[in-house]
């Protein structure tokens, strides 16, 4: 058990939230896996990473399963992060999404429920619909996710728009392009981001530099790679393990403080954009 509380940050309503959290894509889509992967998201929570993001496209509905089963008795300490399908991001269709998640996570609330990425309904459409839920009750917090800059700026000019809480991207040392542009518009206006693939689902964790840092702490290039993202402050990170040492290395991540030399050596190795990059999705 780890001795220091997890960071937070504020979200623009003032709520503090854990800045490390647990991811869940991959999880729910074979069975012999499941009693694992609950174990897992206890065992984060047992650490302290109290924050749970899941979708109802991951596993069509079965990693919300996995989170139901791995909250169950806790949910008081759970912030539950959901999303909607741009398919279903209709008025109604919103609004019957949520209920499934609602139901199939077996809660009465989604704490900050999203739009998964932009589709062909109207945003309006989506922010009418997050209204509503929100006036039942059914979640108390909107955001959106794979939205540039671009997009956020459309969402800002529309009614309920500026409430935005988050908006969860591809970040990772290999995939800075957003720093560019897309971090100062959010960070001007105090909208956290949230980081899903923080460590490229492991395609990065070769490189010579995150090793060469890593061997100066004992840690792991994985560690070197969640304290780079988490040492913003202002950045959620999601991170998915099933494993419980890889759950307990992510963990240890956020007491990983790294040094401006080591932050020098990192861009060397992962220079931040000199342009506008188009936002990239996995």
């Amino acid at each position: 058990m780890s001795h220091t509380q997890v960071p937070t940050l504020a979200l623009p309503s003032g709520e503090l939230v854990p800045i490390l959290g647990q991811g869940t894509w991959f999880m729910g889509e074979e069975g012999g896996r499941r009693r694992e992967e609950v174990a897992a998201l206890r065992l984060g929570l047992d650490l302290g990473m109290t924050l749970i993001d899941t979708a109802e496209m991951y596993a069509s509905g079965g990693a919300e399963e996995v989170v139901g089963e791995a909250i169950a008795g806790r949910r008081h300490e759970v912030f539950l992060v959901s999303k909607v399908l741009p398919s279903n991001a209709s008025r109604r269709g919103t609004i019957e999404a949520c209920e499934r998640s609602l139901r199939r996570m077996e809660t009465d609330r989604i704490d900050l429920y999203l739009l998964h990425w932009r589709g062909r309904y109207p945003l309006a459409e989506t922010l009418e619909a997050f209204d509503t839920l929100k006036r039942a009750g059914k979640i108390r917090y909107f955001g959106v996710s794979n939205f540039d800059t671009d997009d956020m700026e459309e969402l800002a000019g529309l009614t309920g728009g500026p409430a935005v809480a988050t908006n969860q991207v591809l970040y990772n040392l290999t995939r800075r392009g957003i720093e560019f542009d897309l971090v100062p518009w959010c960070r001007q206006r105090s909208i956290p981001l949230m980081a899903y693939s923080p460590i490229e689902q492991g395609r990065m964790l070769h490189h010579a530099a995150l090793a060469r840092v890593g061997a100066r702490y004992g840690a792991t290039p994985a560690q070197v790679a969640l304290a780079w993202l988490l040492r913003q402050g202002d950045v959620m990170v999601i991170p998915k393990a099933v494993q419980p040492q890889h759950v307990r290395e992510n963990r240890a991540a956020a007491d990983l403080q790294l040094t401006a030399e080591d932050l020098a050596e990192l861009n060397r190795a992962f220079p931040a954009p000199t342009r506008k990059v188009p936002l990239e999705m996995l």
